[in-house]
């Protein structure tokens, strides 16, 4: 099983960027999938979360209004829409799958993992 986060980059304050999490050896269509990000110094933290259906989403409220979850089950991907980027958001930013469709923000509830792409927000 693997999951490709690609799509990150270096952006200005107030633009945006949109990455891809790509899943391949097992299909993940029955699965809830999730976003969190790390900085530098500190913990990976939580960005959001989609069911399996798509819907039920949640968000942390650094990114709520701003960032947006979608999944292609037919293409077994899912996607981060950022919008409005700010400093704060600079991250290495991992998506996974959750072994189940709970409504999870913990990084422990997450079985598969994403090698992380990098998103750069300049001031």
């Amino acid at each position: 099983v693997q999951l490709q986060a690609s799509g990150g980059g270096l952006v200005q304050a107030g633009g945006s960027l949109r990455l891809s999490c790509a899943a391949s050896g097992r299909t993940f269509s029955n699965n809830r999938m999730g976003w969190f990000r790390q900085a530098p110094g500190k913990e990976r933290d939580f960005v959001g979360s989609i069911g399996w259906s798509g819907g039920r989403t949640y968000y942390a409220d650094s990114v709520k209004g701003r960032f947006t979850i979608s999944r292609d089950n037919a293409k077994n991907t899912m996607y981060l829409q950022m919008n409005s980027l700010k400093p704060e958001d600079t991250a290495v930013y991992y998506c996974a799958v959750l072994l189940g469709d709970w409504a999870s923000r913990r990084v422990s509830d997450y079985a598969y993992w994403g090698q992380g792409t990098q998103v750069t927000v300049s001031s």
